[in-house]
């Protein structure tokens, strides 16, 4: 869901009002479902940081492309901290960064996003 409001809100052709509005709310939806599940402890699945967590923070590097805000998920937010803070971590998010091209020329858009996509290869 989170990918669908990327896609909606910053890659999309032409901006659909329904589609944006649907996938920010499910974003919502879910980040409140991760900040209620963060109630007295510190990781999503347990008492130690896991899989579950390390699967879910990617995802919620890009929160502001999601249309969300910091301040409405506190336990979330603190989660993501600790997260963001290890040092393993912080060396794959430099790693990505290294490796990461932007979607800026239309030929790319169109691999990704556009007829090209369903081409039989």
């Amino acid at each position: 869901m989170l990918g669908q409001a990327h896609h909606f809100r910053i890659y999309a052709p032409e901006k659909i009002d329904y589609a944006v509005q649907r996938y920010t709310n499910e974003a919502k939806r879910l980040y409140g479902v991760l900040d209620k599940q963060l109630k007295g402890k510190d990781w999503i699945a347990g008492g130690e940081y896991s899989i579950a967590d390390m699967a879910i923070f990617p995802w919620l590097r890009s929160w502001q492309n999601q249309g969300l805000d910091w301040a409405d998920y506190p336990r979330l937010k603190a989660w993501f901290d600790r997260i963001a803070e290890r040092p393993a971590v912080q060396k794959a998010v430099l790693v990505l960064a290294d490796a990461r091209k932007p979607l800026l020329d239309d030929k790319a858009k169109q691999a990704l996003f556009g007829p090209a996509q369903y081409k039989k290869r």
